[in-house]
């Protein structure tokens, strides 16, 4: 009995001095992003028709031998181009496409979207498309700082604007600065008082030379009359400077410059009959 107290004693004893032990729950550290398994974009928010497309983006995991599939769907989720073209061993792609061909008919939200695998891993993006590009018609006034002349010139632009028309009189020349913010055209009547083009040695009508940005191009159309002459000139997005060189341009001495010339002449006979001033010898 004594044993058993001694026992019981030494049991409390040694239950009072144990320190209670809790386990620390560790809070989880939050894991660094990863970074998407696909990527891609596109050079602008929104195009028109005949405008080129440009889509590019990087593939984290590259297998060897799998084909990028590209999609770009209307606003109503129908196909309106589909292709599949290869990656780079570093991850990235470009694709160039235009927006012309007899899917591309619906405005509104256009939804490109691209797949790699496997595993199969998906990325999208949107831009808006107008299927019937911006016409503007307007009147230029171009004046000649050397006879002061101005010239009425009359435009038709697509995709684009025009900024500004000058006169080149040493390269007989017409310059049209446009903004050109996708593919189109420019249609101009230009006065023949203004610029022409002529054939050596005769009166006929000869082609003008036109140049964008340097580079010789062919005009879409042509046409003349007795006062004009109309050219149409396709450019591309990105285009500024369409120099049009005929064979002669507006007259250095204009109409303001030849009636100053006649009041001239006309004062200097007017004097010479009042002061007997004479020209040639009298025999």
């Amino acid at each position: 009995m004594r044993y058993t107290s001694i026992f019981m004693i030494l049991i409390l004893s040694l239950s009072a001095l144990s320190i209670p032990i809790f386990a620390q729950s560790a809070t989880p550290s939050p894991s660094p992003p990863t970074a998407p398994l696909v990527t891609t974009s596109i050079d602008r928010s929104s195009y028109t028709l005949g405008d080129t497309i440009v889509i590019s983006g990087q593939v984290q995991a590259v297998v060897s031998g799998t084909p990028l599939s590209i999609e770009i769907l209307d606003p109503q989720n129908n196909i309106a181009k589909i292709d599949q073209i290869d990656v780079s061993q570093d991850g990235k792609y470009t694709y160039s496409t235009k927006a012309a061909g007899p899917y591309w008919k619906l405005n509104g939200s256009y939804t490109v979207k691209v797949q790699y695998g496997p595993p199969n891993v998906t990325a999208q993006t949107t831009f808006t498309f107008q299927s019937t590009p911006t016409t503007t018609s307007n009147v230029f006034q171009l004046k000649d700082p050397s006879s002061q002349q101005t010239f009425n010139v009359n435009y038709t632009i697509t995709g684009g604007t025009v900024k500004t028309m000058t006169i080149d009189a040493q390269s007989l020349s017409v310059i049209v600065s446009v903004n050109s913010t996708s593919d189109g055209t420019i249609s101009l009547q230009l006065p023949r008082a203004l610029i022409d083009a002529k054939q050596p040695n005769s009166n006929q009508d000869d082609a003008f030379i036109i140049l964008i940005d340097g580079a010789e191009v062919k005009p879409q159309s042509e046409s003349a009359d007795n006062d004009f002459r109309n050219i149409t000139v396709q450019f591309l997005q990105g285009d500024q400077d369409i120099e049009i060189i005929g064979t002669q341009i507006v007259p250095e001495f204009g109409p303001i410059a030849a009636l100053v010339l006649a009041i001239a002449i006309i004062s200097i006979i007017a004097v010479s009959a009042k002061t007997g001033l004479r020209f040639m010898p009298k025999y």
